[in-house]
């Protein structure tokens, strides 16, 4: 989605209209990185909400106002990274780390309750966290191998290797919990084409 590089200026000069319009134009896309790349154990809105309280005390060391996707999303993946080890905390220690409130179960709660969502979710978990980026940013999120290079400042190759790795990675572990059960041979993961249920 395109954006306006002059949005940032004027969010770093202290228009409230303009944060309100860069918050309105980049939460929905992170929050869908932090439900996707985060995992179960991840509340989403939380580190959603997290990123964004970075996003608006650094937006003023952002020397280059085009680069703000690539940024952005660097910012998400530091958040979640402290968000899983907090999960990971409170798994291991109840208690120690306040567990999120819940005034009810959302759209996106009622969803992840299916068992398909819960059985892809614990896969991705499973997944090297740079092959889930790309799985999640190419096949969840249909970007191109371009975008996504932009997004993880790295070269297209990379992130077409990624993605091959990651698929295959993916469809091993779906196989192994019973997710794709007798694929054919010449399935799309071997042609380049799989695009994640």
């Amino acid at each position: 989605m395109p954006y306006d590089p002059g949005l940032v200026e004027a969010v770093c000069a202290g228009d409230p209209a303009a944060r309100d319009r860069l918050l309105d134009r980049w939460l929905p896309e992170v929050l869908r990185w932090c439900l996707r790349l985060g995992g179960p154990r991840v509340d989403a809105e939380d580190a959603a909400h997290d990123v964004f309280i970075v996003v608006l005390a650094r937006l003023p060391s952002l020397r280059d106002p085009k680069r703000l996707p690539s940024w952005l999303f660097g910012i998400t993946r530091r958040v979640l990274a402290r968000h899983r080890r907090q999960a990971w905390v409170r798994r291991w220690v109840p208690g120690l780390l306040p567990d999120a409130i819940e005034a009810g179960p959302g759209p996106s709660a009622r969803a992840e309750r299916s068992e398909t969502t819960r059985i892809v979710h614990a896969i991705l978990e499973q997944v090297p966290p740079l092959q889930r980026e790309v799985l999640v940013l190419c096949d969840l999120e249909d970007r191109s191998d371009a975008e996504v290079a932009l997004l993880l400042d790295v070269p297209a190759g990379t992130v077409k290797s990624r993605l091959r790795l990651g698929r295959r990675h993916f469809r091993l572990l779906a196989e192994e919990m019973s997710l794709l059960d007798g694929t054919p041979a010449g399935a799309p993961e071997e042609r380049g084409d799989e695009v994640l249920p």
